[in-house]
Parts: structure tokens; C-alpha cells; sequence
């Protein structure tokens, strides 16, 4: 299965909104699986299609826990239904390599989608797994969550932020072996 190379702050395609998914078909299911090796590749906890640059409603999820195994889920045309409470803590991007800041998220959610076979669920998550869906589903939006920080810290990351969006790597990002020729 092809690993696909994650798009990085400053494409364009990170900033618009992905449309929804109608064909619940091999095509869907190939991209699922190149989302899911691709997201393990580069060790990441989920990942919208947009970051590969595909403009559909489709996010992957795989969220350790600490009293079990991993919570993994393919979200198809999520929508989060309600919210509920506050929790902040550190986020990181696949797209924004090397800067990680606090984030406040809801606690809970409850979220509509469907799976891969096009059946729709509801999910209540919360905690790790909330703040990692709310995260994904914002990449849906056209949003990353330096969108979500104050202006102060933005106005701090402006030249990191700047830098990738020339094509200027942190010194320690390294993508996975499978993407150097």
C-alpha cells in the first residue's frame, strides 16, 4: 500500500473545505487504506484526506489508551452533534512539523458519521480521543489548530509558520523512509 506524502503548512489545500463523501466504493476504500498506513508511517494519531490532498470528508483516528487497545476509526462525513466541558493540552500537526502548543477543546463530544461501508453510528468520545477527532474534523473545515491559539502565541509562530509555508523544514523532521526516493 502507497504511503502518501502528508501536505505541509501553507498548501492551499490544507485551508479549504472538503466536500462530502457520496461513493461508498473500492475508490474510498483504497484511499482509506493508504490514509491508514500513511498516518502509521509517520507515527501520527489521525489524519483528514485534505492532508494528502484528496478534498474529501474522510479522517482516520487511532488514539492509544492507557487501560487498553488503540481506539481506531474511519469517520466519514462526521459532524459533531454536541459538546460539552473544557480540556486543554498539547497538540501537534502532521502538516505543522515541530510546533506543538496548548489547545482548548471540548472535553466530550458526541459525533455522527458514517463508516466504511457507508453506515451511519454515533460516537461519544472524550478526553485524548475527543481532542484527536476534534482536531481532524477542524482539518475538514479548512482549519488548523494554530487557528485555535491567541493571537499573542500566533503572532510568536509567525516566523516558524512562515518558514514552512516557504518549504523550510525544522532541522529534525524526518518523513517516513518510504517517502525518500
Amino acid at each position: 500500500m502507497p504511503i502518501r506524502a502528508v501536505r505541509l503548512y501553507g498548501d492551499p489545500v490544507l485551508r479549504q473545505r472538503a466536500a462530502e463523501v457520496t461513493e461508498f466504493d473500492g475508490t474510498l476504500k483504497a484511499l482509506l487504506d493508504e490514509m491508514r498506513e500513511t498516518m502509521k508511517a509517520y507515527n501520527g494519531v489521525g489524519l483528514a484526506a485534505n492532508q494528502i490532498g484528496v478534498l474529501q470528508r474522510v479522517a482516520v483516528v487511532d488514539v492509544p489508551r492507557e487501560d487498553g487497545p488503540r481506539e481506531r476509526y474511519v469517520l466519514i462525513n462526521p459532524v459533531i452533534e454536541s459538546r460539552s466541558g473544557t480540556i486543554r493540552g498539547e497538540e501537534g500537526c502532521l502538516s505543522i512539523p515541530g510546533i506543538w502548543e496548548d489547545v482548548t477543546r471540548s472535553k466530550k463530544i458526541r459525533l455522527s458519521a458514517r463508516n466504511e461501508q457507508g453506515q451511519p453510528f454515533e460516537l461519544e468520545a472524550e478526553d485524548y480521543l475527543s481532542r484527536a477527532i476534534q482536531h481532524e474534523v477542524d482539518h475538514l473545515d479548512g482549519v488548523l489548530f494554530v487557528d485555535r491559539l491567541s493571537a499573542l502565541k500566533r503572532q510568536f509562530l509567525r516566523r516558524p509558520l512562515e518558514a514552512l509555508a516557504r518549504g523550510e523544514l525544522p532541522e529534525d523532521y524526518k518523513p517516513p523512509a518510504e517517502m525518500m526516493g
